[in-house]
This record gives C-alpha cells, sequence and structure tokens, in this order.
C-alpha cells in the first residue's frame, strides 16, 4: 500500500511539474513552444477555451484514437495524464505569479526554466509506472502498427502537429527546434533518478515482506 502511495504521489507531482513548465513557457510564447502546445496555443487563439482545455481535448482524441489502434498502450495513468495536465497549466497561469515576457534575452532563460521544469516532470510521471501519456502511448500505438520506431514515428507525428500549429497561426520559433536537444536530456536523467527511488521501494517492499514471512 505504501508503495502503491508513493508511485501515485510521484505521479501526481509529475503532473504537477510538467504543467508549470508548459505554463512558465507559454508565457515567453513568442520565441516559439513545443509542437504540441503550439496547437493548444493555435486552437485557444482561434476558438477561446483555455490552452489547457485544448490539450485535454487533443489528448483525449489521441487515447481514442489509440483504443482502437492499440488498446494495451491505455492505462488509467494515461488516461489522468490526459485530464490533469491541461487544468495544471491553466491554473499557473491564472494564478499570474509566473514571470512575465521581457522582450530580452532573459526570456530565452525563462524558456529554458520551463522545458527544464517539463523534462523534470516527465521522468517523474513514466519513472512511476502508472501509465504513458496519451501522446507516449499515441507514439508506440503508430509505432507498434508501422514498421517505424518509437523516435520516427514521434518525429511524424510531432512534424505534422507543427505544420497544423504553424497553419493556425500558432507560436512557431527557434525555441521550437531546440525543444528536443533540450528536454529530452532532461527527461532521460529525471527518469533514471525517479526510477531508481521507485525501484528501491520496490525492493524495500519485498525485503519487509520476506523478513515478516520468516518471523511468522
Amino acid at each position: 500500500m505504501e508503495l502503491k502511495l508513493f508511485q501515485y504521489f510521484l505521479f501526481f507531482l509529475g503532473l504537477t511539474f510538467f504543467g508549470l513548465g508548459n505554463a512558465v513557457a507559454v508565457k515567453v510564447k513568442y520565441i516559439g513552444l513545443h509542437p504540441w502546445e503550439v496547437l493548444n496555443v493555435a486552437l485557444y487563439q482561434h476558438f477561446g477555451l483555455t490552452i489547457g482545455t485544448w490539450g485535454v481535448v487533443c489528448g483525449l482524441v489521441l487515447i481514442i484514437i489509440s483504443l482502437f489502434v492499440a488498446p494495451s498502450y491505455i492505462s488509467i495513468g494515461t488516461i489522468l495524464n490526459a485530464l490533469c495536465i491541461g487544468p495544471i497549466m491553466d491554473f499557473f497561469l491564472w494564478l499570474d505569479i509566473l514571470p512575465k515576457a521581457t522582450n530580452t534575452w532573459l526570456d530565452y532563460l525563462i524558456l529554458l526554466s520551463g522545458v527544464i521544469i517539463t523534462g523534470i516532470g516527465g521522468g517523474m510521471y513514466v519513472a512511476a509506472g502508472i501509465g504513458a501519456g496519451p501522446r507516449d502511448g499515441f507514439m508506440l500505438s503508430i509505432s507498434d502498427k508501422t514498421r517505424l520506431s518509437v523516435s520516427q514515428a514521434r518525429m511524424i507525428v510531432e512534424s505534422l502537429v507543427l505544420i497544423i500549429g504553424f497553419l493556425l497561426g500558432g507560436p512557431v520559433f527557434i525555441a521550437t527546434f531546440l525543444y528536443t536537444f533540450i528536454q529530452s536530456p532532461v527527461f532521460h536523467s529525471s527518469l533514471k533518478v525517479f526510477k531508481g527511488l521507485v525501484e528501491t521501494s520496490k525492493r524495500k517492499k519485498a525485503r519487509h515482506k520476506k523478513e515478516s514471512l520468516y518471523n511468522h
């Protein structure tokens, strides 16, 4: 029970960091955003609602497609991910406590901090082992049904998303193309650290269980 609580705590903490990082990046969106956020911002600018709401809509659409293509990649964590990150991001934007764009080189530092926070959050919620996010599950399902690798599927899908977002007037600029080079290493480092914590907790639980059986 304690292990499961720790996993869910790590999962929701990761979602919170991810939403916070996205909110920070949106504050300086004029220098570019991640392809999915480019699309969410473009949809928000055209149709209203909130950026986070469009994130939820896109996530749910991907889950529905994945259910027909490869349902094994959909779990409770996938659904929670789709439903929570958008509102968390909207909440931080609503609080209006995040640094605002200065139209100077400082904005690149603000964006960098947002990318790093998002990368750490991504590593956290994946390491928790509750389930992949809707976008990750979608990439895996596409990879499953084609001869593409996961990275190739991601590249193709995110390129299409970026083109759609750009055509709708979303914020595409230099930072959009730097996201992968910065966020991926942070994500992998975070995943390694937090996966280690989860594995340590699992070993402790197994050891306690073994000792309890031995004492009885």
